[in-house]
């Protein structure tokens, strides 16, 4: 009802026939409540607005259509028939548009109990750290069956305001660091209820180029998409990174992308809601004018949606591309056309989103001196894929965390980490073409661990006994036990390296990265 008086008010001084013909159409809906869906299927086929056998219309009748059309008013057959369930719904669409209901009952669908379901055990699958109110993950379930009813009212009325995000700073292996925003679990599973919503109605208009955070995309499409360019002589890649992109999207520019095809004003709301929420820092919130928290479910999609502005602008020009978040690789054919569309692509990333593209990472190169995701290649004509440069300091670095000597922890719990850290490294990184660097990065693991063990025997006589228990020869073992060199040293010692050698820590089950990377790819 509401809708038909704001529209009463919104044409001041139309004639008397309109405002009749608007009041027999709204007792005709009135009317069509208390009917069920069979009995509004039959009016309609009988009536003299059906499409097929109507009766033809008097010159009156056409001359008042004709004015109602031009004026901009509904036709009567765009207010939709209510469904079986008896719900009424309204489509605000004018002529020539064409605008769904489902557009404008969004929210009921996040709210959905089917979705809210498959969110809750994605968000519980997940984990992750609790937010500012110290819920944890195991604890959710039992948060919703007390508040569930509340925080879905307010859903749905476009009340609810999401908690500030707890600010989290991760270091860098290059000595810098990453800052993450951390929702509560509450706000995690409206954000993935929302994500798995609004993907169907995104994601099928993404470019065919972009990969990243996409339901059926991986990063290793994304480098195999790369390689091909290359064999295809593009043979030059301007590779263009955005400078701190998450903190400084633009949030009206993002919301105005957004509204292009989500009508439903609450989860318009509830999206900017999410933006400004703040975080909190040292018990403080801070309000947030720019940027998307890195850390809910939700920033993924929202980056791909701002984005996909920059994937069709480069489609249209006809470039070769590759990007998955805010990392994107152009390849071209020459050095002066990676200039040119690295100066282009920057004046359209910085005036069309207002973004900043970071100078020093970005350039233009052959593709075996940049990197893609942590890969990189070598070879011209028949390119492969191989390891980036900082991928392998990135690992050595987290072994020598795990492997520190110092820590005061068992061989057996060095071993649990390892193995979990090698099992996911592996499994990303198992599409490289250079298994002899894999083995020399095992090799390189099993000294660290020859030094921990070392380390342990820190006694010369305890030295002594494990060596010989291990099979060293009587003679050798007082030249090792009783050294004056370093652990880091002794681990690389020949008895040594025989004693605690490749199966003596495959018994104490270490996971070994060129057995599991010859077993991905399928190599027997």
């Amino acid at each position: 009802m509401g809708i038909w008086r704001e529209r009463q008010r919104s044409y001041p001084g139309r004639p008397a026939r309109y405002a009749k013909g608007f009041g027999n159409l709204y007792r005709k809906i009135q009317l069509s409540w208390q009917e069920s869906a069979e009995a509004i299927v039959l009016r309609r086929e009988e009536g003299p607005n059906m499409e097929r056998g109507k009766e033809p219309m008097s010159s009156t009748e056409k001359r008042r259509k004709q004015k109602t059309l031009e004026r901009g008013y509904p036709e009567p057959e765009a207010v939709n028939p209510p469904k079986a369930e008896g719900a009424l719904s309204f489509s605000a669409a004018r002529v020539g548009e064409s605008l769904h209901e489902e557009e404008y009952l969004l929210m009921e669908k996040v709210v959905e109990r089917e979705n809210m379901r498959v969110a809750l055990k994605r968000v519980e699958r997940n984990r992750g750290a609790p937010g500012i109110d110290g819920l944890s993950t195991e604890e959710l379930r039992s948060y919703l069956r007390i508040n569930w009813s509340g925080i879905k009212e307010k859903l749905l009325t476009g009340t609810y305001k999401p908690s500030p995000v707890r600010r989290v700073e991760i270091a860098k292996s290059d000595g810098g660091t990453r800052t993450l925003g951390i929702p509560t679990v509450a706000d995690r599973l409206i954000q993935q209820a929302l994500l798995q919503v609004l993907t169907r109605i995104f994601d099928p208009g993404f470019s065919d180029s972009s990969y990243g955070f996409r339901p059926g995309r991986s990063t290793h499409q994304a480098v195999r998409r790369a390689r091909s360019y290359i064999e295809e002589g593009y043979e030059w890649v301007a590779d263009i990174d955005l400078e701190k992109f998450f903190d400084k999207v633009n949030h009206d520019i993002l919301m105005a992308r957004v509204a292009r095809k989500v009508k439903d004003k609450r989860v318009l709301k509830l999206i900017r809601a999410y933006l400004t929420a703040g975080v909190m820092t040292e018990g403080i919130v801070v309000r947030t004018s720019t940027g998307t928290p890195q850390g809910g479910p939700l920033s993924p999609l929202l980056a791909n949606i701002l984005l996909d502005d920059l994937d069709k602008e480069l489609e249209e020009r006809g470039h070769k591309f590759v990007r998955y978040a805010d990392d994107c690789n152009i390849y071209v054919r020459s050095e002066r056309a990676g200039k040119r569309v690295m100066e282009s692509v920057r004046r359209f990333v910085e005036k069309r989103l207002k973004l900043k593209v970071n100078r020093e990472k970005s350039g233009v190169d052959k593709p075996h001196k940049r990197k893609i995701l942590g890969f990189s290649f070598y070879g011209i004509k028949r390119p492969r894929i191989r390891f980036a440069p900082k991928t392998l300091q990135r690992f050595k670095y987290r072994v020598r965390q795990l492997t520190n000597r110092t820590r005061g922890i068992s061989i057996e719990e060095r071993l649990k980490h390892l193995n979990t850290y090698f099992t996911g490294w592996i499994n990303y990184f198992h599409l490289v073409d250079t298994p002899g660097i894999i083995k020399k990065l095992d090799k390189w693991t099993r000294r660290r661990l020859r030094m921990c063990v070392l380390k342990q025997w820190k006694a010369p006589k305890t030295r002594r006994r494990k060596l010989i228990a291990l099979g060293v020869p009587k003679e050798e073992v007082p030249l090792i036990a009783a050294s004056r060199r370093g652990c880091w040293h002794l681990a690389n010692c020949k008895w040594v390296n025989i004693a605690l050698g490749p199966s003596y820590w495959k018994e104490l089950g270490l996971v070994s990265l060129a057995d599991r990377y010859y077993e991905l790819r399928g190599v027997s």
